[in-house]
């Protein structure tokens, strides 16, 4: 299964931040509605600049406090951020967010943000998509028993 897959399961949506908007704005996205885990930060005519997540906030807290909340996403964002393209299988992706640590990865395609793949996306594919090789195991064995 590759990451195409998964888009189109769940859509390309991606919510977005700006550089300068201040961490309190991220933390209105992130708590939604939806509920989110992290945000792309933007501010480029084509890809991304950085990630935002709620983890980046947790630190920048531990930093600067309450001050934080009027500072600037830039502060506290996570510049190198791994990505993945619509062409990568579940398991490369998988051992990418494992190695990096990174639970969120943008997808890009020819430089072009198209969508963004949790880590919880990843597995839930996986599940499905191992339930259906179950499924077809134990028709072929049944259809031969």
């Amino acid at each position: 299964m590759k990451v195409e897959t998964i888009l189109r399961a769940k859509g390309r949506q991606v919510t977005t931040i700006q550089p300068w908007s201040t961490v309190q704005q991220a933390v209105s996205q992130l708590l939604g509605p939806p509920k989110i885990g992290a945000l792309v930060v933007t501010g480029v005519p084509k890809g991304f600049t950085g990630m935002v997540t709620e983890r980046d906030i947790i630190h920048g807290m531990k930093m600067h406090g309450a001050e934080l909340l009027a500072k600037p996403v830039s502060t506290i964002m996570t510049h190198r951020v791994p990505t993945c393209v619509p062409t990568d299988s579940l398991a490369d992706v998988m051992m990418s967010m494992t190695r990096s640590r990174y639970r969120h990865l943008p997808v890009l395609d020819q430089g072009e943000l198209v969508g963004l793949v949790s880590i919880g996306d990843v597995v839930r594919a996986r599940v499905d998509e191992m339930e259906l090789e179950t499924g077809v195991l134990r028709d072929l064995y049944m259809a031969r028993h």
